[in-house]
């Protein structure tokens, strides 16, 4: 089954996020999704205006009926229903898991019950969390540890599981936007890019599942976090419309 990637999460109805941005990534990168739907939303850049959370049951034959696949992203949950469900018909996969717990307009899109069971029920599962600096704030304040050490937030979250921590800096400052990679009992890996002038919703959804994919395809971890972070890069220069750097310069 290599290359093909089992995408959880919701149904952007823009096209911008969740799973249909998360199936475009991956057949961009040549490999194969599936997906199992877990919310219907209605949404475009500005705001979020409606989300329908799919049954617990419906998700999880969705994981079902989607058979063997080589790896698995997964990003919205919705509730904690959902998040149980998923958690109990988890494929034997690598995981990479968005922490999705709020739209970029500030719609909440994981209650409080989702986010307990996500830490509980789900991460000992997950091969590599990529929480961004509110989420990963947000993820401090429910594990009782300080906001402003990322540090910290992050060795409470191997503690409990979870195989990696990708940190992004896109909402970080300075003239890059450098993301950290934790395990255990290894150094720390920085992935840095120019920050580009442009706007591009669904970056957390583009670079989760690029990883997933180029891990489906056989990529080791920080080969895959590479490869993906040079392609959200391109995207972001893309949506910028500046000229795109030829290989070499």
């Amino acid at each position: 089954m290599s290359g093909v990637v089992l995408c959880i999460g919701g149904l952007d109805s823009s096209g911008g996020a969740g799973v249909l941005r998360d199936s475009a990534t991956v057949h961009a990168l040549g490999g194969t999704a599936r997906v199992a739907v877990t919310a219907v939303t209605a949404q475009s850049d500005r705001a979020v205006t409606a989300v329908h959370a799919i049954p617990p049951k419906v998700v999880a034959d969705q994981i079902d009926i989607a058979g063997a696949v080589s790896a698995v992203k997964i990003g919205m949950l919705g509730t904690a229903g959902i998040v149980e469900a998923v958690a109990a018909a988890f494929p034997r996969a690598p995981c990479v898991l968005d922490p999705v717990l709020m739209s970029s307009s500030g719609h909440m899109l994981l209650d409080d019950l989702g986010v307990t069971a996500l830490l509980d029920r789900l991460l000992p599962k997950v091969d590599l969390l990529t929480p961004n600096v509110p989420e990963l704030a947000a993820l401090a304040r429910r594990l009782c540890v300080p906001e402003d050490d990322p540090r910290a937030c992050v060795e409470r979250l191997l503690q409990r599981g979870c195989g990696a921590v990708l940190v992004k800096g896109g909402h970080a400052e300075g003239l890059s936007s450098v993301d950290h990679l934790y395990r255990r009992d290894v150094p720390v890996v920085a992935f840095g890019a120019p920050r580009i002038d442009a706007s591009l919703r669904g970056t957390g959804c583009r670079l989760a599942s690029a990883i997933a994919g180029h891990i489906a395809q056989g990529a080791r971890l920080v080969d895959a976090v590479a490869l993906a972070k040079q392609h959200v890069h391109g995207a972001f220069v893309l949506a910028s419309g500046a000229p795109k750097p030829q290989p070499g310069t």
